[in-house]
C-alpha cells in the first residue's frame, strides 16, 4: 500500500478499551513512548486488532500545536 503521510510510528497495541462506538487503542513504540488512537469499533473488529498486535500509527496533520 502506497500512502502519502510520512509519519509513521510502528509498534504493539498494549491496551483497548471499547466503548459502545468507539475504542481507545494505546500503542507501544517504544523508548517508552506510547501513542493512543480512537477509532471506530468497526475498524477495530475489521483490523482484527488485540492486546499484542503489531499496528503502525499514520499521522497526517496539517497542524501540530505545542504548550510549554
Amino acid at each position: 500500500m502506497k500512502i502519502s503521510a510520512r509519519n509513521q510510528l510502528t509498534g504493539k497495541v498494549v491496551e483497548i478499551s471499547e466503548g459502545q462506538v468507539n475504542a481507545k487503542v494505546v500503542v507501544d513504540i517504544g523508548g517508552g513512548n506510547k501513542i493512543t488512537s480512537i477509532i471506530s469499533v468497526e475498524s477495530l473488529k475489521e483490523l482484527e486488532l488485540a492486546i499484542g498486535s503489531e499496528v503502525t500509527a499514520v499521522i497526517k496533520s496539517s497542524s501540530v500545536m505545542l504548550m510549554a
